[in-house]
């Protein structure tokens, strides 16, 4: 009997995030090939760990709020050395990241021991990750001085790593491998007959600017007919979407319903869903929109929503005010409520429309499923 390599998976938590969910169903899988640690910063676990997997928490409760830099920096060495302590004691073969600072500390794994295969991965657009011009140039210097280091990077889209060749210089051999999904045993089935006065949307994430959930709300403002908003997740603008439905007079027809366990359970209650946001890595929400059955439409932001809405990572132009039919969905520029609006009522006159989007949708979602993305994840890890 071959014995197993051990792997490891280091992530600052499992909480209800897209690098997260990611992770989750990576776990139901790799036990098969692999001896696997999964290591997180944080206790804050919203996924099911299967319990074949060795889990190692390096600091109790949940990540902490409103930290100084300095205890920033004393908490980073600290799982540093923590890190660096159980891949050693665990005789790790195989240590894989995800997300910068997991990322950062991998790469000192590989310092401390050259002859351990080290692997990262970059879920979000590099350039739109960094809040400030001071962090972005800290970044420059820092990606390559540590990125550099590892065997290899895995993304979720040719952008990621496009924007980590030109823009950071990483020269070290990448991968695209896109997220996986399960593909629920229920779909959305559109009726070309419903009525062309209703159109009931859902938008799914994080509640903060990146997101842009105001977007979907300034364009409802404008429209005529029964058009309904429910937005599921949490975040620190949640007050002030509140009060822009509330200014606006949508109370009745804009609903904020927080977090939830299953999201397929809800998106079957819906007939369209709209990501809004000004920049991704990999857009979770709108894959399982889509997969689902649901006639989606899309801010055309790097990266992500190109890739599956279109079916490639081609450019393409869209007027400004306007929308473009995609292959598998809507797309529209960023920030455009003008083009938001004028989708939204191409879906609730055209019936026939979402219904032949969402069996698109249906049908390129299930080029995700969790076991075709495994093979290859797989064979990335082995290769």
């Amino acid at each position: 009997m071959v014995k197993k390599k051990k792997i490891s998976l280091f992530n600052i938590s499992l909480a209800s995030g897209g690098a997260e969910k990611v992770i989750s169903l990576l776990l139901t899988k790799l036990p098969h090939d692999f001896e696997v640690t999964l290591v997180l910063m944080y206790d804050e676990i919203h996924f099911a760990i299967p319990p074949e997997i060795n889990t190692i928490v390096l600091s109790n409760g949940p990540i902490p709020l409103n930290e100084t830099f300095i205890s920033k920096l004393r908490r980073t060495f600290s799982f540093t050395v923590k890190y660096l302590n159980l891949i050693k004691q665990n005789d790790i073969d195989i240590a894989i990241s995800f997300l910068a600072l997991p990322n950062f500390i991998n790469s000192f794994a590989k310092i401390r021991f050259p002859k351990l295969s080290t692997i990262i991965s970059e879920r979000g657009y590099p350039t739109d990750n960094t809040t400030s011009r001071i962090s972005f140039y800290i970044s420059k210097v820092f990606y390559p001085l540590l990125y550099n280091r590892n065997n290899k990077l895995f993304s979720n889209s040719v952008y990621i790593n496009k924007d980590l060749s030109e823009n950071f210089g990483i020269n070290i051999p990448m991968e695209v491998i896109y997220n996986p999904i399960e593909i629920p045993k229920y779909r959305v089935v559109q009726s070309e007959t419903v009525s062309k006065n209703q159109l009931n949307i859902v938008n799914v994430g994080t509640l903060n600017e990146r997101k842009n959930q105001a977007m979907i709300i300034d364009a409802l403002t404008d429209l005529d007919g029964e058009f309904y908003l429910d937005i599921y997740g949490k975040g620190h603008l949640e007050s002030s979407l509140n009060n822009a439905i509330q200014s606006a007079n949508l109370f009745n027809r804009v609903k904020l319903k927080g977090t939830v366990k299953n999201i397929y359970e809800y998106l079957a209650n819906y007939n369209c869903f709209v990501l809004s946001s000004n920049t991704e890595g990999f857009p979770n929400a709108l894959l399982e929109a889509m997969a689902i059955g649901l006639p989606c439409i899309s801010t055309n932001c790097l990266s992500g929503p190109l890739e599956l809405l279109n079916g490639s990572d081609k450019a393409i132009h869209i007027g400004k005010g306007d929308f473009f039919k995609a292959k598998y969905g809507l797309l529209i520029n960023n920030k455009d409520v003008l083009g938001l609006s004028k989708a939204l009522t191409y879906y609730i006159e055209n019936p026939p429309e979402r219904k032949k989007y969402g069996e698109l949708a249906y049908k390129k979602a299930s080029e995700f499923e969790i076991s075709c993305v495994y093979q290859q994840f797989k064979a990335f890890i082995n290769s």
